[in-house]
Order: structure tokens, then sequence, then C-alpha cells
């Protein structure tokens, strides 16, 4: 289960419609955090996703509404009773960012808050996948970040085994777990039985940033791209200026990507009663675009392959 809740998608001003960036990807009940504007735990509640199993925050910049969220939700997860350690990871100044936050804020917390600052390139772990930083092009130090799972088994051959000598049975679940067995005095190895390894799911998430090479290159094949629009394509030069996207750069970008679907967010409050505009002009580049929604859900499938 990979599953993606947009709870904050408006652009640098909150409207009625929209709340501050943030993003929730749960991935078989571990969760993880993209920015967190002001509002960002109750839109956790409206959305009923749970906080507790929060273990990450990803900032991709320290913009006001990407961060201004973090000592409301720090101070309910204490009220709820958190015990457990938080890390929250962002680009160059994260650490004296929450250092602040921490000594002005009078937080009723008894869990760890460790900030840590990484640089594109830079991978963080987590049992089968992993978290990379990508270099992005914004007015401030700023990162975007591609969510990777490994890669998975191949498909398990069972004519194949059976015509092996290998019985139905433990012997196939051995040989499905990489493990040799012995058959009637031979061996019978699992790249005999197995088809190639298949990909894992793939998400991209931008943040604020003009249309980059290095986004590009991080977004190649991605299940999900979770692009930067602020703006219409009639607004481009206000794009270039501010270094955000318009709806058909952020669509360009995913075709020459060949992502499976593009979501744009951070939507400017021009279009926040009626984002019609970005959609088609995503849509007349790259079909599968889609405008995100406060409290949207996805569900990231994955491929048969």
């Amino acid at each position: 289960m990979l599953n993606v809740t947009f709870l904050g998608t408006a652009g640098s001003l909150p409207t009625p419609e929209r709340n501050p960036s943030a993003i929730l990807i749960n991935r078989e009940g571990e969760m993880i955090l993209f920015d967190c504007g002001e509002g960002t735990q109750r839109q956790m509640m409206r959305a009923r996703t749970g906080m507790m199993r929060l273990n990450y925050i990803f900032l991709t910049h320290l913009h006001a509404d990407h961060i201004l969220g973090i000592p409301g939700l720090l101070e309910t997860m204490a009220f709820q009773g958190r015990v457990e350690p938080l890390i929250i990871a962002g680009p160059v100044n994260t650490v004296r960012l929450i250092d602040a936050f921490k000594a002005v804020c009078y937080f009723s917390r008894n869990f760890e808050v460790r900030a840590i600052e990484l640089k594109a390139g830079d991978v963080i772990r987590m049992g089968q996948y992993q978290v990379e930083a990508i270099e992005t092009l914004h007015s401030v130090p700023s990162l975007g970040y591609c969510l990777q799972e490994d890669l998975r088994a191949g498909r398990f051959n069972r004519e194949a085994a059976i015509a092996l000598g290998v019985p139905p049975g433990p012997l196939f679940g051995k040989l499905q777990h990489g493990k040799c067995v012995e058959v009637d005095g031979k061996t019978v190895h699992p790249h005999q039985v197995m088809g190639p390894p298949r990909p894992g799911r793939k998400i991209v998430y931008t943040g604020d940033t003009r249309p980059c090479r290095s986004v590009e290159i991080a977004s190649n094949n991605a299940d999900l791209l979770i692009h930067d629009c602020a703006l219409a394509d009639d607004m481009a030069n206000w794009a270039r200026e501010t270094k955000h996207s318009t709806a058909g750069e952020a669509a360009q970008l995913a075709k020459r990507s060949n992502v499976r679907e593009l979501v744009l967010t951070h939507i400017s409050s021009r279009y926040s009663e009626d984002a019609s505009q970005l959609l088609k002009e995503a849509r007349s580049v790259f079909e599968r675009s889609i405008v995100a929604e406060d409290l949207m859900k996805l569900e990231i499938r994955l491929r048969d392959e």
C-alpha cells in the first residue's frame, strides 16, 4: 500500500479552498510528510490520516508557507502522547530553523525532534525504499525529493520449476526467496525459474521550482510526479521571475520524463476557485495530468510488469 494525501495545495497565499503546502505519503503504515504549511495538523485530522506514525518531515525550502505548520504539529503530537523521535530534514539552515522553533515555542512535548540538513544527491534509506534529495531551482536554497522503492523479485515461473523436477510446495517458496534447492541430486537455481527483477514505485515531489534538468532526470519513468504549477502559461514571465513553473512547463517536463501521472500543485490564489485553465493547458501537452485539491488521495499501485 502506497497512498498520497494532498493536505495543502495552495501557492504562497492560503485560500478558503486551499491550505498551504503539505503532502503526506503512507507506505505500508509508515508516514512521511513533505512540507508542513500552517494548519497541517488540522488537515491531517480532516483527512483522518493520523499522525502518530509520522517518522520524517522533509522540507523543500524554508519559505513560510512550507514550514509554519511545524510547531502546531509537534504540539498536537505531544498532547496525544507521542514518545517516538521525529526527524525533520531539509536544505541549508533547517537546523537553525528548528532550533529557533524550540527556543521561542514552549513545547510540552517529551519526544526527540532532530533536524538534519541535506544537499542534492543525499539519500536516506528506510527499509525497502529510500528518499533522495534532488536539486531544484527556486529563489532560495531548495530541494525536491524522490521516493524510490527497491527492485522487487521477478515473477515465479511455476511451469519451469516443475519441468526442472521441483515439486509444488515449500521448495517453491525457497526459490522465490532467492535460495537454491536440491532435487534428485541436482541443484536448481533461482535464476532458472524467476523472471527479471521488477521496478518498485517511484514518486517525485518538486516543491517550488522552475523546470530543471535535475528534476527531469529524477522523474524518469516515475509513477507519480508532483510538480509546482503556480501559474498558467500566460503568466510565464512572472513564473520565471519568481522561480515557479506554469502548467504547460510542468506538463512538458512530465512528457519528457515519461511519467505515469502528473499532479499539479502549489496553485496560485488566482485559480483557487477555478483551476480549469491550468488543467486544460497541462492536458494539451500531457494527457495524464490532474490538478491537486486539498484532501485528495491517490493510491499508487505496483506495476504489473
